[in-house]
């Protein structure tokens, strides 16, 4: 991408960096983002969370055979009769892993079990269930127990040869791994793992271990956003915490652009704040600073930093993406869960999909003013009914992150939403596989 960000804003409708909405905003940092261009072959067992970086191409037909999707008798379809109980005389068995080799003649039937190769010149398999056993290896089966062709897996069904088995861009799921491996597949090529370095900026803030002076607070957004980014699967780089000064900044941005590919920083970034970084920024880079139309989280920074020409490694590497998020914890994670997780993934190579949403009934109204999205933490349950509800976990500062520790879920009410009634549904965002 060789757009400046002037370039990319000006083919957002409605683009405003002093009141952006949180839509516009996802729409630009889309546009913005590159995707790692290496990649790396793996064993499958160290593939999992990893994005494909090329198709995946089926070496075999699966099934490789045609099977018997039940335990049964496996048999021809049109000696079935359609008015009365079909006798078949049954010659042999046919296990998974040890086919029945014969030949069947017409009159006769395999007992069979799930997956085992059915006989050729068979195509229907009744499940032992809906068959009666007779006397002297006979076995009945009631009129209109099985239709031709049922309970049989045709070879290639699930999966053809040559045909695509998964997508590039696929994050490896468990049973991705599954599917892999039963291809027959030792390793596959995967996307190179996103780098990502991140630090706080502040003269108040103290890491884990040091005295904590009068008017300072320990540092929590690193282990926040630590957590968040061990859920995306990078490669999370944390450079601590560093002092307002425009020289140890300067340092910390020329250090997490040459190591990663994309920066998060906390702090620093509101209107009036009287610290260096938004100048420090500006000055590495080509930095947008937005206030968006939402709550908690309004100011932003996004843009592109790298090292100074000349610098070593400043060539080869491409700027770095940075998203400065604004200082208070719970904006940190609002604001990250919003706008950086699917940055990443799209970096990562992969194709985000939208996170799913909850329908709950609001137990208590929820003040909400028009114009802005605003996302506050909730507890959700389900009654006795099966119908689920919300509830507020009380005060929604940006800074109180033990209500993020209490929540379940975040209520997202959009721009145009108004003020919600005690009953009215709303959408949930649950953390449960998120945080």
């Amino acid at each position: 991408m060789n757009d400046s960000l002037a370039q990319i804003a000006a083919r957002l409708q409605g683009y405003d960096p002093r009141a952006l909405p949180v839509a516009t905003a996802q729409a630009f940092i889309a546009a913005l983002v590159p995707v790692v261009a290496q990649a790396e072959a793996l064993p499958v067992r160290d593939a999992l969370g990893r994005v494909l970086a090329a198709d995946l191409i089926s070496p075999i037909d699966v099934p490789a055979h045609h099977n018997a999707a039940m335990d049964g008798y496996a048999l021809r379809g049109s000696e079935l009769l359609a008015d009365q109980p079909t006798r078949l005389q049954v010659i042999g068995g046919a296990l998974a892993g040890r086919a029945f080799d014969a030949a069947v003649p017409p009159g006769r039937a395999v007992r069979i079990t799930t997956g085992a190769v059915v006989p050729e010149g068979l195509d229907t398999v009744v499940p032992q269930e809906f068959t009666v056993p007779d006397a002297d290896g006979w076995v009945q089966i009631p009129a209109g127990a099985v239709r031709r062709g049922d309970h049989y897996r045709r070879a290639g069904e699930d999966l053809a040869r040559g045909a695509p088995a998964l997508r590039a861009g696929r994050l490896l799921r468990p049973a991705d791994l599954g599917l892999i491996a039963s291809l027959g597949v030792p390793a596959v090529t995967v996307r190179r793992r996103l780098r990502v370095a991140f630090f706080s900026t502040g003269d108040e803030l103290r890491s884990l271990g040091e005295p904590l002076d009068a008017g300072c607070v320990y540092d929590s957004n690193r282990y926040t956003v630590w957590g968040m980014l061990q859920r995306l699967g990078v490669e999370a780089i944390d450079l601590g915490v560093v002092r307002d000064r425009p020289d140890e900044l300067a340092a910390a941005f020329r250090a997490a652009a040459a190591a990663a590919d994309a920066v998060i920083t906390s702090g620093g970034v509101s209107v009036g704040e009287a610290d260096h970084t938004k100048q420090v920024m500006a000055a590495l880079g080509d930095v947008l600073f937005w206030t968006i139309a939402m709550r908690p989280g309004r100011p932003m920074a996004i843009g592109r930093i790298g090292l100074p020409a000349g610098a070593a490694g400043s060539s080869e590497r491409p700027p770095a993406i940075l998203f400065g998020l604004p200082g208070n914890p719970v904006a940190v994670m609002v604001t990250f869960y919003a706008f950086v997780r699917d940055a990443l993934l799209r970096m990562s190579g992969a194709a985000p999909a939208p996170l799913p949403l909850l329908r709950a009934a609001s137990r208590e109204p929820l003040r909400k003013r028009p114009g802005r999205t605003e996302y506050q933490r909730g507890i959700v349950e389900r009654d006795g009914e099966g119908r689920w509800w919300v509830r507020s976990t009380g005060a929604q500062g940006s800074g109180v992150l033990r209500s993020m520790s209490e929540a379940n879920g975040m209520i997202v009410l959009p721009h145009a939403q108004g003020d919600v009634a005690a009953g009215d549904e709303v959408e949930v965002l649950p953390f449960e596989g998120l945080i």
